[in-house]
């Protein structure tokens, strides 16, 4: 059976003991049931993790930390991608197998044409749930770095956000070139671009062009909105040897 991981902001020291939060005590012995004494895992977001042994104390539990480990399961490069809001829970689907392929930062694209429209405080309490998906994710497949999710804005903003130096395309069915011909060897930043469930209006096409964003098409397909992104991820970190 697999170390139990879980990911705990407090900064974390080797030779610590430190008291868990009361949810991730909860969870540690009341749904996993772990016992006194187990063996654990705990990381901060900062890179690496520590091994520890749970301790119940009463209705909580602390944790005794032991020596660094600096393993990671990053990519080679990094990927952002750009994903105009689905609706339901697609969105954390989205998030979760984000997280599982290595994507460094997510970016929520508030589209003319999503169906989800979100602001004020139903906004803020949307990217916090979010957040808490990237975690339980990273838990599960091993990242010790939290993939990073931006504020949900709209298209130009987020746009204006990217890293130059890097490449940048969007997915569109009927684009002239393929995925694998639009990635250039020595690639170190890829940034993609996925539609909401409507598709992107021809003036936000006409705006990712302008921004220097080259559309790519994947397969003869037509992909949903919470397969396109997480496809291209995985293709394009197999082609340029990523993994």
């Amino acid at each position: 059976m697999a170390t139990p991981r879980f990911y705990c902001p407090a900064g974390l020291a080797a030779g610590q003991t430190i008291e868990l939060p009361q949810a991730l005590a909860h969870h540690a012995l009341r749904v996993l049931r772990l016992r006194d004494g187990a063996a654990i895992a705990l990381f901060d977001g900062r890179g690496g993790e520590y091994p520890a042994t749970l301790h119940a104390t009463g209705k909580g539990a602390s944790a005794l930390l032991g020596a660094h480990d600096a393993r990671e399961a990053e990519l080679a490069g990094e990927i952002t991608l750009l994903q105009g809001i689905a609706a339901g829970d697609k969105m954390d689907w989205i998030i979760e197998k984000a997280v599982e392929l290595g994507v460094r930062r997510l970016v929520p694209v508030a589209a003319r044409r999503s169906v989800l429209q979100l602001s004020g405080a139903r906004l803020e309490k949307r990217r916090q749930h979010w957040e808490r998906v990237a975690q339980s994710a990273s838990e599960q497949c091993g990242r010790n770095r939290l993939m990073q999710i931006a504020a949900p804005a709209g298209l130009a903003d987020c746009l204006r956000g990217l890293d130059e130096s890097g490449l940048a395309l969007f997915c569109h069915p009927e684009a002239p070139q393929s995925l694998a011909q639009a990635l250039r060897p020595g690639t170190r930043r890829l940034a993609l671009l996925v539609g909401p469930e409507g598709g992107w209006a021809e003036d936000e096409l006409e705006l990712a062009r302008g921004h220097g964003l080259q559309a790519v098409r994947h397969g003869a397909r037509v992909l949903r909105t919470e397969t396109a992104g997480l496809a291209l991820v995985a293709a394009a970190s197999a082609l340029l040897g990523w993994d």
